[in-house]
């Protein structure tokens, strides 16, 4: 199965206002009961030991700064889909992400309505606040380029 990049077809002014980044990726899939819950559940159930070692390396180095390492939470614990909260849900699109000093993100898996093909959409939305968010979101782009695609073709397994 062949992951494409897409234009992102979210607005975002809605999803998260004054965001300076958004992407998406989609793969089709010939699961015609998929909803957007399970597709998230596949995609986030678990990663390639490359983007493991990434993310190992990623909350080491941020842990200093106070930032949010994956799978911190605050106060009671919250419906997760992999390391993130799950902000909404309907069958169709699941969104998830949160907020933190350096930058706010959401991440929406869409999927389309049952028909022959269905198609699986991941787009990442982000709104940085400071220089420490632009300089985090330059250093992790090319990774994030790797990651989401290989995310996506888990939603076939």
């Amino acid at each position: 199965m062949t992951v494409r990049e897409i234009k992102p077809a979210v607005d975002t002014r809605a999803l998260l206002a004054g965001a300076q980044f958004a992407d998406a990726f989609c793969i089709e899939i010939g699961d015609r009961d998929l909803d957007a819950r399970a597709a998230a559940e596949r995609m986030m159930a678990r990663q390639p030991r490359w983007a493991e070692a990434l993310l190992w390396l990623r909350n080491f180095l941020v842990a200093p700064l106070g930032l949010k390492t994956s799978g911190a939470t605050q106060g009671v614990p919250r419906d997760m889909i992999g390391i993130f909260p799950v902000v909404s849900e309907t069958p169709d699109r699941l969104i998830a992400g949160f907020n933190d000093r350096h930058l706010d993100f959401r991440v929406v898996v869409d999927v389309t309505a049952p028909g022959e093909a269905r198609q699986v959409t991941a787009t990442t939305v982000i709104k940085t606040h400071n220089r420490l968010g632009r300089t985090y979101l330059a250093v992790i782009m090319p990774f994030h380029r790797l990651i989401v695609p290989a995310l996506l073709r888990q939603v076939t397994v």
